[in-house]
């Protein structure tokens, strides 16, 4: 299903966790901190990290289906089987004949993809329409057709549509095009050529071949080896992950005609007509459009066969996880455990709750929110985020590199800025989505359909401002530039992370420090090219520009010097708005929790102030192993530093921090003050 970019997402897969309770002055019970793995061989002026989490780190071995464990991934557990105790429900009353609509799709699409039995005997036989089409294709002038139907599919394919606000005028909707296609996870797996690459390509390209002698083919050696060569021509003219992090880079408004002359002799017009919006847009926006100028000379070159061979494969590959136990392992062995290191892979109800979550998550999202979100949890945490936007004004005011017509901006975009908690004020209507038991691969290719359709419909309309790019039971959070607004969903807002009777100092230090995070994304490198209305515009004067970028220049160094694995460092570059937002988050929440004290002292509690608490709040969230290779990955991939690193680094650069520990020169954690970033 498309994925709506520019927004900026507190994780991607492994974040924080931790106790969490709203509102302020309430006596609290509990600290809110875990001491039980404190290694009290190490002093949280050294490495408040290992200082806190030592024992755990030392002794915590990762599940076996996993290749990472954070206390997100532990919510998010917990999460599943709510989730699975509501499904299941539903099939016992779809047992007695009086389930209907959507709630009867919910049943019926879990026990589609729960029916082994079934897929066993059908094999590959769901794809044998998709390789019908392939095999007919007479030449590159069907390509763009279809491309098209591959990306209502969400078959991987050269390049992918999605609907997005036009970033330059934030009341529309726009056609955005976007370089896809490869099996590896970034550019640089193909054209790196140390030892690691090189063998890790090896192992693709083998596993290739396996997946295609599943199915019969008589070359599957000869074609994994082609295909591979393909893929590793489009990562050569493919943009790097920091160019597509630039809004302004990856705005390129286009009409028809200046894409026929962006690719000479590629059938646009048969591409739009097949994604049903050849009249709907009269301009489109192309994310890089060096990469679409490289495409004609490519698609020329390969033979033809070789192009079939591949589309083979990207329709193979998304389809393995719904065939049969053959395709599912081999494709598990590849993504699982050689690309991230797991050794097993999760029980199959996991795949099935997760499948629904993606297929009709508002409809199981309000079973959700009816059953375990409770009203006051979403009045609570906008009190919250009232008293962390009033900190950012505070924090906005003190600036002395912003001047005053930038900060009239910044007032502006924090008077506008909204903010959604719990769930969404509408769900979506599933009517039109036709859900079969016994056709798992046609229940999810329908789905992903309709998810296009329903983007595709947007064009034209208004702006929904009350659409949600993720379902209540989310386990995460994100801030959308082009709608100004923070999206707080139901399953982040539990314990361990919002928990009432948790302190308030460790609320701050927790779900304060991830709300105040968000906010932040509104004014980090990306985020801060967005005006008050959504639109990318530029309300920063020249000098403020130059001082913003001299901050932001001196973060990316000091990212770049962490190095979590041998060889391989944190970049700098790539993780620079998420670490923007981290610092930005844990210094307003500081102030915010300074502001709910109204000049009393903090209360000590387990003997430690309520700023040391904040401060371990921040940390403890922060708890987390990897596996190796999924370290790696994520080294390449993810904007977010390592969580070792989010969990110490912003607190090295906090005032307050040295004043709640008494950290001084000499001590590890200790940087003078002429090399800390405070940017907000």
């Amino acid at each position: 299903m498309n994925a709506t970019a520019l927004r900026a997402a507190w994780s991607l897969g492994i974040i924080l966790a931790l106790t969490g309770a709203c509102g302020t002055g309430r006596a609290a019970s509990l600290s809110g901190v875990d001491l039980q793995w404190v290694d009290d061989s190490v002093r949280p002026q050294d490495d408040i990290y290992r200082h806190l989490h030592g024992k755990w780190l030392d002794s915590f071995q990762i599940p076996n289906d996993r290749a990472l464990h954070t206390a997100l991934t532990e919510i998010s557990d917990a999460t599943d089987e709510q989730l699975k105790t509501i499904v299941l429900g539903l099939a016992q009353a779809d047992a007695t004949g009086h389930l209907q609509g959507t709630d009867r799709k919910i049943a019926d699409l879990y026990a589609s993809f729960m029916d082994e039995p079934r897929l066993e005997a059908l094999g590959s036989q769901p794809l044998e329409g998709e390789f019908r089409r392939i095999a007919r294709l007479r030449g590159a002038q069907e390509f763009p057709a279809l491309i098209a139907h591959l990306n209502q599919t969400d078959a991987a394919a050269p390049y992918d549509l999605s609907i997005q606000q036009d970033a330059k005028d934030s009341t529309r909707y726009a056609v955005n095009l976007a370089q896809s296609g490869l099996g590896l996870p970034d550019r640089d797996y193909y054209l790196k050529n140390d030892p690691k690459y090189q063998n890790l390509r090896a192992v693709y390209r083998a596993h290739i071949g396996r997946m295609l002698g599943l199915l019969g083919d008589r070359n599957p050696a000869g074609e994994a080896a082609a295909i591979l060569d393909l893929e590793t021509a489009l990562a050569r003219i493919q943009w790097s992950a920091a160019d597509n992090r630039d809004p302004v880079k990856t705005y390129n408004k286009m009409t028809l005609a200046d894409l026929g002359r962006l690719m000479p002799g590629f059938g646009w017009q048969a591409y739009f007509k097949e994604a049903g919006i050849e009249v709907r847009s009269a301009f489109v926006i192309v994310n890089q459009p060096g990469y679409f100028q490289g495409l004609p000379g490519l698609i020329a070159a390969v033979p033809l066969a070789t192009w079939k061979a591949y589309f083979r494969w990207r329709v193979l590959s998304a389809a393995a996880p719904y065939l049969s136990k053959p395709f599912v392992d081999e494709r598990f062995a590849f993504a699982g455990t050689t690309l991230r290191g797991i050794p097993e892979n999760q029980p199959r109800w996991r795949h099935a709750v997760a499948l629904v979550n993606g297929a009709l998550g508002d409809g199981l999202g309000r079973l959700y929110v009816e059953r375990y979100f409770p009203p006051e949890n979403k009045t609570r945490i906008q009190a919250l985020v009232r008293n962390l936007i009033a900190a950012y004004r505070v924090r906005l005011e003190s600036l002395d590199w912003m001047s005053e017509a930038t900060k009239t901006g910044a007032r502006q975009k924090l008077a506008r800025l909204a903010t959604q908690i719990g769930y969404p004020d509408h769900w979506r209507d599933y009517s039109a989505l036709t859900i079969l038991r016994g056709d798992l691969l046609g229940n999810v290719m329908r789905a992903n359909a309709f998810e296009y359709r329903r983007n595709i419909a947007k064009l034209g309309l208004p702006i929904d401002r009350g659409e949600w790019e993720i379902t209540p039971q989310t386990v995460n959070a994100y801030y959308d530039p082009t709608l100004n607004e923070v999206v707080f969903p139901a399953a982040i807002l539990q314990p361990p992370f919002f928990n009432v009777k948790a302190d308030d100092a460790v609320n701050y230090g927790a779900i304060g420090g991830a709300i105040a995070h968000e906010i932040s994304h509104g004014f980090d490198d990306e985020g801060s090219q967005f005006d008050a209305a959504g639109n990318l515009r530029d309300w920063f004067t020249p000098e403020d520009h130059e001082k913003f970028a001299a901050k932001t220049r001196a973060l990316v160094a000091q990212y770049a010097r962490y190095e979590p694995i041998a060889g391989h460092h944190v970049d700098g570059e790539l993780t620079l708005s998420e670490n923007i937002a981290d610092n930005a988050g844990l210094a307003v929440a500081y102030e915010g929790y300074e502001l709910s004290l109204a000049g009393r002292a903090s209360p000590v509690i387990d003997g430690m102030t309520g700023e040391q608490r904040l401060f371990y709040g921040w940390v403890q969230v922060a708890r987390a192993q990897a596996r190796e290779e999924e370290a790696v990955l994520r080294l390449k991939t993810d904007p977010h530093a390592p969580l070792a690193v989010r969990g110490a680094a912003p607190l090295r650069n906090l005032a307050g921090f040295y004043g709640a520990f008494g950290v001084k020169p000499g001590d590890k954690m200790y940087l003078p003050p002429e090399e800390r970033v405070t940017i907000w």
